[in-house]
């Protein structure tokens, strides 16, 4: 081989250049993923930044313990890249997430939607300004721990794929993704599992190897979303009634933001049969519930539609759809919808529990297409929308 040849040759991150000379800003959120990510690379030997965005919103003063990317996240990204022997930078950003994030978690709830902030996280935050600094760093490219694949379509540009664990994908929370993003981006991690992921940790020798996953909103660390909500929006907690489908008062609830779209339990009312939320009220404060099958739904409208491959065929296109992160993806057709950026999909069999806020993913086998928003779903007979 010349040494022309092995200069151009394309490195694991898709470039034809050696490691030495490509740039990699990692982003670095404190926890085992990312720390791994940026042990990997450096290992490869490529010249590796990490980046810290500090999230909390100091004066908003949502939550006790901290958050995303704040006190103790910081310190151990902090150690980390000591560890590693790399750059490493945190950047305030506490105004724009709040702004871009937490304001309009409140705001969808006082609409009576389920809001997923993580999703929204990602696309005003994380994959805009984040990359608008590695490229200002000259990075060739910004890495993420998040559990997805990153594959070269036939074109040339960058496909989605879910991650190869199936209970570790996180392509449902990153649908938002443009083209161009997803050609700058690259995602180490998802051809691995969990625990192979923490052996490198240990390997790596990173403090970070049994640090546990998080598991709730980054800015609501307790799980108690309604306490931020009625906080930042204090006429979400207003109270109201609970009617039955029928029309029937059932009894009176202290707040919309308690609720959402196909939850049984902590409903505060006595019944003969076992009763769902079917729909939020916001307007007029009225949680709606009924029997589940009066959850049914066959056709969801989608809302700022983010679309990753060709144009949607006016006859639609048979797709599978995640209608909730937790769920696994049922069959349906998209058909693009008159207006821009929306799009309907229906549904080969009913689902249930289907909520405004609350994402639709789509997918062609493993690779992920696009999705939107939910705005509204129609039952089963195609009446009584689910605003």
């Amino acid at each position: 081989m010349t040494a022309t040849t092995a200069t151009t040759a394309v490195n694991s991150l898709g470039f034809a250049k050696a490691p030495a000379d490509t740039r990699v800003v990692v982003a670095m959120s404190g926890g085992v993923d990312s720390s791994v990510v940026a042990g990997l690379l450096k290992r490869q030997g490529y010249d590796v930044i990490g980046i810290t965005l500090q999230l909390y919103d100091h004066g908003a003063a949502i939550a006790k313990k901290g958050a995303c990317c704040a006190g103790q996240d910081i310190h151990d990204a902090r150690m980390v890249s000591e560890r590693l022997n790399i750059p490493h930078y945190v950047l305030d950003y506490e105004s724009r997430f709040r702004q871009a994030v937490i304001d309009e978690f409140a705001d969808s709830y006082v609409r009576g939607e389920t809001p997923i902030p993580c999703i929204r996280c990602n696309q005003r935050v994380k994959f805009r300004d984040l990359l608008e600094t590695a490229r200002d760093l000259e990075a060739d490219c910004l890495a993420t721990g998040h559990y997805v694949q990153r594959v070269v379509g036939e074109d040339g540009r960058g496909q989605l794929l879910r991650g190869s664990d199936p209970r570790r994908d996180q392509s449902y929370f990153l649908y938002t993704t443009t083209q161009e993003q997803l050609d700058f981006l690259r995602f180490p991690l998802g051809h691995l599992e969990k625990p192979d992921v923490r052996k490198l940790a240990e390997e790596f020798g990173l403090i970070v190897a049994d640090k546990p996953d998080s598991q709730d909103i980054c800015f609501v660390p307790n799980g108690d979303y309604a306490s931020v909500v009625s906080k930042l929006r204090p006429e979400a907690a207003e109270p109201g009634e609970i009617l039955h489908v029928d029309g029937s008062v059932l009894g009176k609830h202290d707040g919309v933001i308690h609720f959402t779209v196909g939850q049984r339990k902590g409903l505060g009312i006595a019944a003969a049969e076992p009763l769902y939320v079917v729909r939020l009220d916001a307007a007029t404060r009225r949680v709606v519930v009924g029997p589940r099958e009066a959850l049914a739904r066959k056709v969801v409208a989608l809302r700022e539609l983010n679309w990753l491959s060709g144009p949607i065929p006016a006859e639609g296109l048979d797709v599978t759809v995640k209608l909730r992160s937790a769920q696994p993806a049922v069959a349906a057709r998209i058909f693009a919808a008159s207006e821009k950026a929306t799009a309907r999909l229906e549904l080969y069999s009913a689902e249930y529990g289907v909520a405004p806020g609350q994402a639709g993913v789509v997918y062609a086998g493993d690779r992920l297409l696009g999705g939107g928003w939910i705005a509204r779903a129609e039952g089963v007979e195609g009446a009584g929308l689910a605003a």
